[in-house]
């Protein structure tokens, strides 16, 4: 093996067709994307490597093509220079380009808030050189790899897909009483029903909540199906508190007020995320708070947008106290010591994809407040509810870890990958 700069190995000049001027045709146009597009016209008929030079994103992602094409203006085209002296197998340096692409950017590239790689600095960057048939024998070797690594990943994505199956089905049958044995001691969900209506009279009474509207009776075409005999079908409105969402509109910003508009983009892994959240004047805060009066314990929804149907807890802290929320979040607050809050998030994601279908969400997607409230749901007693959580964190985490290993397993199949390669381009 040898170090030869690029401009010895390879003749290479600039793609000539921007994006914007594409004309869908028959032929290839070769772009920094790892899609490509086609074209009406073509410049080269050959076997070339194409170059990202000037793709923020995709800065040093390298094409393998042979036939007709055209090429972005953003990327070299690179073919063969010598090959009499210099012999090279195309297919072969499209595995180098791609395997030292990071050394190959970090070392070419110009440019801070636009980078991009220059024709010069290109040239005079050293790529190892090996004799033609190390180059066929080390190519062979890693296509033979990579053959293997992608059905392993094939393999390794249906197990992960059948994870993804499995916690739906967990969260199914713990919907419909099938998770865990009944025991009669615990009671009915009628009677726990009925002390949630007299405990929320009182609460109205006391001028503490406000009277709501009569939600309709559930319909028996609206029953979806058979719960056990002590569960009972109500709505969520008829257990909830206050099912309500954030601002529909703006406040004004001030730093280091210390009181915070969170949006959807804030809820993240089960938690509410205040890195990069917006903090508000303490009156825009005040009138908006007045409308979510986030709590301890309340359960946060994103409604609105591609992560909807995320969740969070408030937690108890002081932080809580001084949040509040765009409209893409919806806060929902039950009766704490008859509820399980918990129970309650698991029926939301149980039932979020059902809700994103009768929702009348047009280009963005939205979980409606009245949609959230009418929504039929299968209420166990208290006790039966808290087992549920109980269980259901539990295999939930056996899910988790089963989910991290297969990942891993990925991991180290793109490293193995990557290991034959540098072991067929060692030295013997």
């Amino acid at each position: 093996m040898s170090l030869i700069r690029i401009d010895k190995l390879f003749n290479f000049e600039k793609g000539v067709l921007q994006s914007s001027k594409c004309t869908p045709g028959k032929y290839d146009f070769i772009t920094a994307s790892s899609e490509w597009k086609t074209h009406n016209e073509y410049t080269h008929d050959c076997e070339a490597l194409i170059f990202a030079a000037a793709a923020s994103g995709s800065l040093g992602r390298t094409h393998y093509v042979n036939g007709k094409f055209i090429s972005s203006d953003l990327c070299f085209i690179i073919t063969q220079k010598d090959p009499i002296n210099l012999p090279i197998d195309l297919k072969f340096y499209h595995l180098i380009f791609n395997e030292l692409k990071d050394e190959i950017v970090r070392n070419t590239k110009a440019g801070t808030s636009k980078e991009a790689i220059g024709l010069a600095a290109f040239g005079k960057y050293e790529l190892p050189y090996f004799d033609i048939n190390k180059q066929i024998e080390a190519k062979e070797q890693f296509v033979n790899a990579f053959d293997h690594k992608k059905d392993l990943n094939t393999e390794l994505s249906h197990q992960l897909s059948l994870i993804k199956q499995l916690r739906q089905s967990f969260l199914r049958e713990a919907m419909q009483g099938k998770l865990l044995p009944q025991i009669a001691s615990e009671g009915n969900g009628r009677d726990l029903l009925e002390k949630i209506k007299a405990e929320k009279q009182k609460l109205i009474a006391e001028k503490k909540l406000k009277k709501e509207k009569d939600l309709l009776a559930i319909n028996p075409d609206e029953i979806p199906f058979e719960i056990p005999e002590n569960w009972v079908w109500c709505r969520l409105g008829n257990i909830a508190i206050l099912i309500t969402d954030g601002k529909h509109g703006d406040c004004n910003d001030e730093i280091n007020s210390g009181y915070y508009f969170l949006s959807a983009k804030d809820i993240q892994n089960g938690k509410l995320i205040y890195n990069c959240a917006r903090q508000i004047t303490y009156s825009d805060f005040i009138e908006t708070h007045r409308r979510t009066n986030l709590e301890p314990g309340d359960l946060c929804v994103v409604n609105t947008g591609a992560t909807i149907g995320k969740t969070s807890f408030a937690p108890d802290d002081e932080l809580t106290r001084k949040t509040t929320f765009q409209k893409s979040v919806a806060v929902i607050k039950v009766i704490n010591h008859l509820i399980s809050m918990k129970y309650i998030e698991y029926f939301i994601i149980n039932e979020t994809p059902k809700l994103l279908k009768t929702s009348r969400g047009s280009a963005i997607n939205n979980l409606l407040l009245g949609d959230l409230r009418s929504t039929i749901l299968p209420l166990p007693p208290l006790s039966e509810q808290q087992r549920i959580v109980a269980k259901l964190e539990e295999l939930m985490a056996y899910s988790d870890k089963l989910e991290k290993s297969i990942n891993g397993s990925k991991e180290q199949n793109e490293m193995l990958l990557q290991q034959v390669l540098r072991e067929a381009l060692r030295e013997k």
